[in-house]
């Protein structure tokens, strides 16, 4: 008995199906390779640091993670730094971990964007601002927003001592309004 497959046409994207095991055995292989993509993308949680090597983020277990991500060309990751270096003064000495992740691109195809940076203006930007803490790379922030499900940033999000998301990002800073509040109250349930 041989399997017959009908051509199928959506009409309002204009995709096609052919009525052959062949197409359809490329559609499911492309299907794979986009699931397997997918888990890798999801599992990435390692990140450049500024000061040498990597860092997963999510690896730290037995601490509290903070991640403030922003970029340099921000105006709110100004306030952003100083909410971070703040963070970081309260919880030293005790079981958490803050890290400042800048989603500037890297791309060297277009050096006068305004959202791209290397590391050395990064750096600057850091020092500039009193940022104590280590600084990772997310060029474009692909792994952590899409890892954390973020909408905007800056934001800042909050790891459990497992590696884990825990709650929601803290985003939409207001310069008026300290946000360390809320993050401290959410890093205490948890140490």
């Amino acid at each position: 008995m041989a399997l017959r497959l009908h051509q199928i046409t959506v009409n309002r994207i204009g995709f096609v199906i052919h009525n052959d095991m062949k197409t359809l055995k490329q559609f499911f292989a492309l299907l794979v390779v986009a699931f397997a993509t997918a888990v890798i993308a999801s599992a990435q949680t390692s990140l450049p640091s500024l000061s040498g090597g990597s860092v997963d983020v999510q690896a730290q277990k037995g601490k509290v993670v903070i991640l403030a991500v922003g970029a340099k060309w921000l105006p709110l990751s100004v306030k952003q730094a100083e909410f971070t270096t703040a963070l970081a003064k309260k919880y030293a000495g005790k079981n958490v971990v803050v890290y400042f992740i800048a989603t500037d691109s890297v791309n060297p195809k277009d050096p006068k964007s305004k959202n791209r940076a290397t590391d050395d203006e990064l750096r600057q930007w850091a020092s500039t601002n009193r940022l104590t803490v280590n600084v990772l790379r997310d060029p474009d922030g692909a792994a952590v927003t899409g890892k954390f499900a973020l909408d905007q940033l800056p934001a800042f999000i909050v790891l459990d001592k497992n590696g884990a998301k825990s709650g929601d990002a803290f985003g939409g800073i207001d310069p008026k309004y300290d946000i360390t509040v809320p993050i401290s109250k959410k890093v205490d349930s948890l140490l």
